[in-house]
């Protein structure tokens, strides 16, 4: 059975169902990212329940993800007489640019390698699972891959920087080493890449995507914002997961960047209707709290 606020299938006010788990937060996060980041001025509690609920999800788990949000300090609420609004706080604008340039940059071009790679020895102890944690989804995030234990890699020098604010922000200079150059000629590269990097997968994932949006057309400003949603949603978890490897390491044409291609189409044909549809929520936000 499925967790409240999530579905296996998820079924929007539309009568669309998107297949995958799509939990209230998560959902939250991509309409913040979308609709109220660009804005920058504070949404009715009323407008994000009706969108939420556009998007099938029920009214509790919509205001837990709500409370969720500003328990962790990405949204913070005032009164105005009997109803509440709700504005991004200074961390939350942070971690939504940077999301949303991560996500719309993503594949958006191609570079010529350079043959460098980042690599990266850190030893953290099993006992600090949190630190642990933090560092592998840091480390996924910034394009790393991980071929054996405590050895992070990257073939792309120019990442320094961003590794060692992450290794910084986390404390643990002491316990890591890195170097920066190409391949020494010693195994074959190939073999990296497939220790550190489930392609298959990731190729998989992409598969579906273009399966799911490829030929979708949807009429009607709601079904327009639940598409994009979805869209958005869907596709944010690729820059987490595929590396961008260059061509030189793969084996064969990569599907990542004719999937961007249609993320982007996709998001300009909706882009409008979605948006008017937001400001209609926005304009008739009920009286919830």
């Amino acid at each position: 059975m499925a967790a409240a606020g999530s579905t296996a299938e998820s079924p929007s006010r539309t009568g669309r169902a998107w297949p995958g788990s799509t939990s209230a937060r998560s959902l939250l996060l991509t309409v913040l990212g979308e609709f109220v980041l660009p804005r920058h001025e504070p949404v009715w509690t009323g407008a994000l329940l009706r969108a939420l609920e556009s998007l099938g999800i029920e009214e509790k788990a919509a205001r837990q993800s709500l409370a969720r949000s500003s328990t962790e300090g990405l949204l913070v609420s005032d009164r105005v007489g009997r109803r509440t609004r709700w504005s991004l706080t200074s961390n939350g604008e942070q971690l939504l640019e940077e999301g949303t340039e991560r996500i719309y940059s993503f594949m958006r071009h191609t570079r010529r390698w350079d043959g460098r790679w980042l690599v990266l020895a850190v030893t953290v102890p099993e006992t600090q699972r949190r630190l642990r944690h933090k560092l592998r989804t840091r480390l996924t995030w910034a394009g790393m891959g991980s071929p054996a234990h405590g050895l992070w890699v990257v073939p792309d020098a120019e990442r320094a920087d961003e590794v060692k604010a992450i290794v910084r922000e986390l404390g643990i200079e002491h316990s890591t080493m890195s170097w920066t150059g190409p391949s020494a000629g010693i195994g074959d590269p190939q073999d990296v890449v497939a220790a550190a990097w489930p392609l298959d997968k990731i190729e998989t994932a992409y598969g579906e995507f273009v399966e799911q949006f490829g030929s979708l057309e949807v009429s009607g400003q709601q079904e327009a914002f639940v598409a994009q949603v979805h869209l958005v949603h869907a596709w944010r978890r690729f820059p987490a997961l595929d590396p961008a490897l260059p061509a030189e390491l793969l084996d064969h044409d990569w599907p990542g960047p004719d999937a961007a291609t249609l993320f982007h189409r996709r998001h300009e044909r909706w882009h409008r209707r979605a948006q008017a549809y937001w400001e209609h929520l926005c304009a008739g936000a009920d009286d919830r709290t």
